[in-house]
């Protein structure tokens, strides 16, 4: 049976080479010119647990899970009995034929005929590649792209048993998962990125020099991903002692003129709080990602939620002006994160993007980005911008931007205080100046909000279903939408990729029209229906909540809705 959208799910152990094998599929499916979306699913364990590496294909762009398995490749008997229920009717197992599995669905493979134990799942791999249709030369290109510049021995030994793989699929594999074929037209030009390596290739783009870190699931990625450019890119990556550590060093070397950046998870946001104050109080530029997970405490630290926007919203003692963007693709995981540098660097604060466990690790994809339309950051007071004698680095202005020059690189002394200060940096207790730098540092406020990204608007005007949603959920609102169009219902989508400041003149006016409201959220509680009450008066009544820490997929919203 020839599919045009297929769902494979891979799953094992930890350490039995299933990222191996899901990353090279995942890769040579993009070159043969599908799209994908990857959903990994792992436990808080270096060895052992259940983990799976779900690859969803098709020839058409898509852009959600899907739950329903139609090939699942057992790399252990415990994940038939784990999944099981999920086969599709005409869904196909493939194990190892020594694994003991029986079943109707299954294929059971030789693999250790085919390869050593090293070496069984790149020939797994074969056969799973010749089921679906793929060309040899296609995946051995992969293969050799992750492996070429290892132990020649080896690599050769991982291109004989892909070979072996592919061919006992040619003389055994049943097809009835093949994908639709694609034309023999070369295959568009693409990346396959996910969204903690979009998330660092944007903040190299917007002219990061510094980032500095304290290794925490799921952001630990974007901290790995720079460092592996760090050289070629000219940049300094630090893995600091621990998150208080992090966010003062990027303070340091922003001050310094360094565009910084620091990623963590909730706990480690935690600790960087009182450092977010300081950013506000000495007009320190920084981004601050907040890679989110089932919390509190330590959670599920290796699950999906978005449970974090009220702490992030209301993270720091004191009032102050931040932005807080929610990219919904990676894509937008690119483009936000350079507008989360420019909005940092022009209103000289604190600027925040929260992504999550799905996103962060979800492959797509990605069409090459346009670096046309990005420009580097030059920290520093504008040319032509005056600067009073004697300099004041916190002056008082209309938009409460002051002139920032950078320490030792004029010939005016550049001071800065933690304490409430006069305009020249030194610290006061003259109570009319705390006012008037408290007005100052709100009014970069308005500036800010003059630059939020209105929500995305899809679908008829005036619908009887108008599905609210943020941040990673996006691609399957979007689905769950489309289905429910074909059934005849009037359906339109909002999705915020920038949670704050709400802009009641972008959406209020789509929400009062619509007839039925629904926010989809990965969180109890409803934090954005909540705060767009707060900032509208609008009350969403009917919620789609997930947070067993599993993602939102358009199967799960189609059931929430139709109950």
């Amino acid at each position: 049976m020839v599919y045009d959208t297929v769902n494979i799910v891979v799953g094992g152990e930890a350490g039995q080479g299933l990222v191996t094998i899901g990353q090279i599929l995942a890769k040579s499916l993009v070159r043969s010119g599908y799209s994908i979306v990857v959903t990994q699913s792992y436990q808080s364990r270096i060895r052992g647990g259940h983990n799976t590496f779900a690859i969803r294909a098709s020839a058409h762009n898509i852009s959600a899970p899907q739950e329903v398995i139609d090939l699942l490749v057992a790399l252990d008997a415990n994940t038939v009995k784990l999944h099981r229920q999920e086969l599709a009717p005409q869904g196909l197992i493939m194990a190892d034929e020594a694994s003991g599995v029986s079943d109707e669905a299954c294929m059971n493979v030789p693999l250790k005929q085919l390869a050593s134990d090293r070496y069984v799942n790149v020939a797994a791999l074969g056969v799973v590649s010749e089921v679906l249709g793929l060309k040899e030369e296609v995946v051995a290109g992969s293969l050799r792209d992750l492996f070429g510049k290892g132990d020649p021995t080896a690599v050769k030994e991982n291109r004989e048993a892909l070979r072996f793989g592919f061919q006992w699929g040619r003389e055994h594999a049943l097809t009835n998962v093949e994908l639709t074929p694609i034309s023999d037209a070369p295959a568009p030009e693409r990346m396959m990125l996910n969204g903690n390596e979009a998330i660092a290739l944007g903040a190299i783009s917007a002219g990061l020099k510094f980032y500095s870190f304290y290794p925490m699931t799921p952001s630990t990625s974007i901290g790995l991903s720079l460092a592996s450019w760090a050289q070629q890119m000219g940049l300094i990556v630090e893995q600091a002692e621990d998150e208080i550590a992090a966010i003062n060093m990027a303070l340091g070397a922003s001050f310094a003129g360094a565009p910084s950046m620091v990623a963590t998870s909730g706990g480690g946001f935690a600790l960087m709080v009182e450092g977010v104050s300081l950013a506000a109080m000495t007009e320190t530029p920084v981004v601050i990602v907040v890679a989110q997970r089932p919390a509190p405490a330590t959670g599920l630290p290796t699950r999906t939620e978005q449970g974090d926007l009220e702490f992030v919203l209301h993270a720091g003692h004191g009032e102050f002006p931040r932005a807080i963007f929610a990219p919904g693709s990676v894509e937008e995981c690119f483009e936000l994160t350079g507008k989360a540098f420019a909005l940092a660097d022009k209103y000289q604060g604190p600027i925040f993007l929260l992504t999550d466990q799905f996103l962060a690790d979800s492959y797509r994809a990605v069409a090459p980005f346009e670096l046309g339309r990005v420009s580097a950051l030059r920290p520093g007071a504008a040319e032509g911008v005056a600067v009073s004698v004697p300099y004041g680095r916190y002056a008082v202005t209309d938009s409460g931007v002051s002139p920032r020059l950078l320490p030792g690189l004029t010939e005016h002394l550049v001071v800065a205080d933690s304490d409430e200060h006069t305009e020249d940096g030194h610290i006061t207790e003259d109570l009319s100046v705390r006012v008037e730098m408290v007005n100052k540092r709100l009014r970069k406020g308005d500036g800010i909000r003059s630059e939020t990204v209105p929500p995305q608007w899809q679908g008829d005007d005036k619908p009887d279903l108008l599905i609210v949603c943020w941040g990673s959920s996006k691609g399957s609102v979007l689905e769950a939408a489309a289905t429910l169009k074909s059934e005849g219902t009037q359906v339109a989508t909002l999705h915020f990729s920038q949670v704050w400041p709400l802009v009641p003149e972008q959406f209020l006016g789509r929400l009062e029209e619509a007839r039925t409201v629904v926010c989809v959220e990965s969180n109890a509680t409803g934090q954005l229906a909540g705060l767009i009450h707060r900032e509208t008066g609008f009350r969403i009544e009917h919620p789609v909540h997930r947070y067993d820490g599993l993602p939102i997929t358009p199967e799960y919203v189609l059931r929430v809705l139709r109950q």
